[in-house]
């Protein structure tokens, strides 16, 4: 979570500057550069601890060995799947009462 909090604050950040570059005359191409500029200066100088936390949290799932990230829903399908008799035979044309 705290990855995309992070990002949205950062694209905000360049929306923000774009519309503000752009209204003083700069043009698109250099208004979306000088956006982008001042969006990662203002993030990298204002919000460390936001940032940091955003590539913890992406170091701590792309690290090798990382569990995989399931929902709720995926982990009691699989413990439902565990719980069956794998003997039991499955008629998949059957249709379900």
């Amino acid at each position: 979570m705290p990855f995309l909090k992070f990002t949205a604050l950062r694209l905000g950040f360049v929306v923000v500057f774009f519309v503000i570059c752009y209204s003083l005359g700069l043009g698109a191409v250099f208004s979306a550069v000088a956006a982008a500029v001042l969006a990662w200066c203002v993030t990298y100088l204002f919000f460390r601890d936001l940032r940091n936390e955003a590539a913890s949290t992406l170091q701590r799932r792309f690290r090798d060995g990382a569990p995989p990230v399931r929902t709720s829903s995926e982990l009691r399908d699989a413990d439902a799947e565990d719980s069956l008799d794998p003997n039991t035979p499955v008629n998949s044309d059957r249709r379900q009462p």
